[in-house]
């Protein structure tokens, strides 16, 4: 079992990472526009996030194997369509179809080993799941780039369809497990119901539909924001739009008899707390994962590969750290003091990387605040995924982590995109006034700040005469560099706010109904 999750926690974020570099060869071979292209990543990200909550609360009604080999199933036969779709709107639909197998792999793939492990065994099956999840996450862009450069881009998604057979191969083998309170009651009440044909399981439709629906619309209008103006009749409707959906999933959950998030769940201020660190991860490193090689392939004429090799310095210690806090945990610091020194940790190296970035920068340099964040991460890496699962009743672990990864994944996909937006409008402003030096340039400043923010400069400096270059590169990077510092520290203040008060609610002790019912194998 635990093999089998391990495997699903290393093909999931190398999906995530690996889409991107992958996406060139795609454009090369089909032609499609870049509107259309970028949706091979969107696609997945959006439909990934939208549908953890409920197949998180599918995972307690229906049961977690049924669930992940559902989940297994859909991620293979979307891979395998993926590898041989020769039309764009086909992959971007095939993508999206494996957003919704990777929601369900991910949430039922957590309760299967929460709900199989116990005290330490489950400490250090959670430490796995924080090995391999950082291995995908370090090792999935240069895996896939590997792969496309030798085999081409299709073999990346075939790759993927291959490995999740395996996966899909052992579903027969994995434990029943407990589909929680509720299914046990379903199933009693089938036995008494059978000759109706009455359905015993009740899926929330009207949360599923709401909840998914809002943040579906939030994360489009954060996408398309940049593209379509802030302003935009379409941006602002959309905005709009997942503002009522999820004013209207709180009122569903209020008055359905089996809701899809139980709203007593956030009354409980550890699971609350625990929630929001994912939130601070993404905030201080992912959203540097897209991003910071683009800063270098313009600031320091890196090439990819070398831009790709710093990004090891933030991205290996995950793969050890994780058992680092094992350790910790075993030599007897609280995992309220584990949790407290990984939010010091990226909070601190965020606002270190502000302070040393510049123009030029070296590898050395980068060096102390990369690694910093990387163990910041690798510290709650798994062991977060945990501690949720300690602090709630049985009944509810698939719905708490479902929640826990739409926050996880929610807050990657608009930060990643907001930060975005960000540095493209900061680069915009900085340059501005200074663009009408270079009158040999004919494009605008909107055209170089997203030429730029997509670590292109090569593009803009084409129409310039060679005595020009120098100062037009000078000026475009030190935008550049200006804008980021703007970003990460405004990153920082949001990182520290948050990690006081994820701190302070780890103090507190669950309450209410969805308190868990057995003995906390931890003190807090």
């Amino acid at each position: 079992m635990l093999a089998a999750v391990l495997l699903t926690l290393l093909i999931l974020p190398t999906s995530v990472t690996g889409s991107g570099v992958a996406l060139p060869a795609v454009g090369r071979e089909t032609g499609a526009p870049l509107a259309a292209l970028q949706w091979v990543v969107h696609g997945y990200n959006l439909t990934f996030a939208s549908f953890l909550l409920a197949c998180g609360s599918l995972a307690d009604l229906w049961g977690r194997r049924r669930v992940f080999g559902g989940g297994a199933a859909l991620f293979t036969v979307a891979s395998a369509v993926s590898a041989a779709a020769n039309d764009i709107l086909l992959l971007d639909a095939a993508r999206a179809l494996a957003g919704c197998g990777a929601a369900a792999l991910l949430t039922s793939g957590s309760s299967l080993i929460g709900e199989t492990f116990e005290g330490r065994a489950r400490s250090r099956a959670f430490g796995a799941v924080g090995i391999m999840t950082g291995a995908g996450l370090a090792l999935g862009a240069m895996a896939a780039g590997a792969v496309t450069d030798t085999l081409g881009w299709r073999a990346f998604f075939g790759l993927h369809a291959a490995l999740m057979t395996l996966v899909w191969c052992t579903v027969p083998f994995l434990p029943r497990g407990g589909a929680g309170v509720r299914a046990v009651q379903g199933r009693r009440s089938a036995e008494r119901s059978s000759a109706t044909g009455s359905c015993p399981v009740r899926v929330d439709r009207a949360g599923t539909a709401t909840f998914s629906g809002g943040l579906f619309l939030l994360m489009l209008g954060t996408v398309e924001g940049p593209q379509w103006g802030w302003s935009s009749v379409g941006v602002l409707a959309l905005l709009a739009g997942s503002v009522v959906a999820l004013a209207a999933f709180v009122l569903v959950e209020r008055r359905v008899r089996h809701p899809m998030l139980n709203l007593r769940l956030l009354r409980n201020a550890q699971f609350t707390a625990l929630c929001l660190i994912p939130v601070v991860a993404t905030f201080s490193f992912v959203i540097l994962l897209p991003l910071l090689p683009n800063y270098l392939l313009v600031a320091n004429g890196a090439s990819s590969r070398e831009a790709g090799s710093t990004m090891l310095l933030m991205t290996l210690p995950i793969l050890v750290t994780p058992l680092s806090a094992t350790r910790l945990l075993r030599w007897g610091l609280s995992p309220r003091n584990v949790f407290g020194l990984s939010l010091l940790c990226l909070t601190a190296g965020v606002a270190w990387l502000a302070s040393v970035l510049e123009p030029g920068v070296t590898p050395g340099a980068l060096a102390a605040p990369l690694i910093t964040l990387g163990v910041g991460l690798g510290l709650n890496f798994g062991l977060v995924d945990g501690a949720v699962l300690d602090v709630v009743a049985p009944e509810s672990i698939g719905t708490a982590a479902g929640f826990l990864n739409t926050l996880r994944l929610g807050s990657e996909a608009l930060a990643i995109a907001a930060a975005s937006a960000a540095l493209v409008n900061l680069v915009r402003k900085n340059v501005d006034t200074e663009l009408k030096g270079f009158s040999s340039y004919d494009g605008t400043s909107r055209e170089l700040a997203n030429s730029v923010g997509a670590g292109d400069l090569s593009g803009p400096l084409s129409g310039l005469p060679a005595p020009m270059r120098t100062d037009f590169t000078v000026l475009v990077t030190h935008g550049l560099t200006d804008a980021w510092q703007t970003v990460l520290w405004a990153s920082a203040v949001v990182c520290a706010v948050l990690s006081v008060t994820i701190y302070v609610l780890l103090g507190g002790r669950p309450t209410g109904a969805d308190r868990p019912r057995s003995h906390r194998p931890t003190s807090w």
